[in-house]
Formats: structure tokens, C-alpha cells, sequence
């Protein structure tokens, strides 16, 4: 694993009820600087209640989760740590180009100059295979391309972590496999760290260092691939022979 910019995450007896439901049971798990850390379960898994804690979006009944030792309560831990998100629909906005999609963070909040910024949306779209797709709209790329425009996007504040939600939904599997690789690669070239949520097995087990099967709010088991897939739980196996 390449040293990098990547982040520690560290979660520990993570609750949250919705509706008078106990959608996160004490969930705990760590992920390590550089590494990419899967989380798969089904629908209603508590997938996306997670990742919304994850990011700062909800705050949990109970326990914590730190970024670098730091607790995301405190108020200025999101302002010192690098955070991007990868939306399962990509999130782009139609009215503008893909160079202005991509950047868009930098240009709304003056971050550099204008040349500046067409260089960087420039290399983050050639890192991803999209060089010469800066003037092309939304409407004219494939689902497979607008994720890797949404990945561009993710990239340009040189996160230390990137969140994926669902990254190969809605792909073919050769477009899936490409997405795939792409994650991979920019840990390999950049040492981001990664959480990746996904019900997608074949992605799972091709990309994760380590992953956890999520299951009514708390894992069955957190391992390797080779070790959840010799896990001898019940339910875990009918999820991953489902």
C-alpha cells in the first residue's frame, strides 16, 4: 500500500434510531491510511445511514467516529481533514460542462485562478480517462462517464478521503470493471483512503483491502475478502450466495 494522504477512520459503538428503529446497533470498525474499506450489506442495511454520519451530514444517538484520532463533534474536524463524496447518481449539474462540473468547488469558493483551475480539472480528468471531455454537458455522457466525471470532481480538493455510494450502480459490467480499476488506481497513485458502499459483490471482493458485511445495523463480520468469504456465519453466507 503507498504511503499518501490518506486518513484514519475509526468508529466505535455507532447507534442511531429513525422512526423508533435502530437503523446503526453499535457498529465499530477502523480503516486504516491508503486503505480501501468496502461496506456491503442489502437494502435497508443501514449502508447509506452510515455514510451520512460518516461525512457529517446526521449525528449519532451514541459513540463516535474519528478522523485522525480527532472526533467528528468537534467542530473544526471536517475542516481539517479532506473529505469528498461520490454520489450514487453522480450529482452533476446539467446546466454546466464537464470542466465546469468538475471545477466547480474551486471556482465558487475563488480557491485559485482561473488558469489555474482549467489545469488542475484538466489533469484530474486525464487521470481518469476523460482527456478532452471538458466542454461535453451531462446529457451527452454515458452513466459510466458521468461517474468518472464525479470521481474528477471528488478529486480536486486532493481529498484524504473519498466516500463512493454505490459506485457501479446502474453500469454494465464492463463499465462496472472500469470504475473498479479506477478506484484501485487512485489509491495506488495517491494513497486515498476509501470507503466504498455498494451491494455490488463482484466489486467488493475485487477492490477491498478489507470489508465489512452490514447486516439490520451491525456487521456479521469485518475481514479480508478471503476471510469473509470463509466466514461461517448463516447469514452472512446467504447474503453472499444470494
Amino acid at each position: 500500500m503507498p504511503e499518501g494522504r490518506g486518513v484514519a477512520v475509526n468508529v466505535r459503538d455507532l447507534r442511531r434510531k429513525l422512526g423508533g428503529r435502530e437503523v446503526l446497533r453499535g457498529l465499530s470498525f477502523s480503516v486504516k491510511p491508503g486503505e480501501i474499506f468496502v461496506v456491503m450489506g442489502p437494502s435497508g442495511s443501514g449502508k447509506s445511514v452510515l455514510l451520512k454520519h460518516l461525512i457529517g451530514l446526521e449525528r449519532p444517538d451514541a459513540g463516535d467516529i474519528e478522523l485522525n484520532g480527532r472526533s467528528l463533534s468537534e467542530p473544526d474536524t471536517l475542516k481539517s481533514v479532506r473529505v469528498a463524496m461520490v454520489f450514487q447518481s453522480g450529482a452533476l449539474l446539467n446546466s454546466l460542462s464537464v470542466a465546469e462540473n468538475v471545477g466547480l468547488y474551486l471556482t465558487e469558493h475563488r480557491l485559485r485562478p482561473r488558469a489555474e483551475i482549467r489545469r488542475i480539472v484538466s489533469e484530474k480528468l486525464d487521470l481518469l480517462g476523460l482527456a478532452g471531455e471538458e466542454k461535453r454537458f451531462p446529457s451527452e455522457l454515458s452513466g459510466g462517464m458521468k461517474k468518472r466525471v464525479a470521481i474528477a470532481r471528488a478529486l480536486v480538493i486532493e481529498p484524504e478521503l473519498i466516500l463512493y455510494d454505490e459506485p457501479t450502480s446502474e453500469l454494465d459490467p464492463l463499465m462496472a470493471a472500469v470504475i473498479s480499476e479506477q478506484i484501485v488506481q487512485l489509491r495506488e497513485r495517491i494513497g486515498v483512503t476509501s470507503i466504498v458502499v455498494s451491494h455490488d459483490r463482484g466489486l467488493a471482493f475485487s477492490i477491498a483491502d478489507r470489508m465489512g458485511l452490514l447486516h439490520q445495523g451491525e456487521f456479521l463480520i469485518v475481514g479480508t475478502p478471503d476471510e469473509v468469504r470463509a466466514c461461517s456465519d448463516s447469514m452472512a453466507q446467504k447474503f453472499l450466495n444470494a
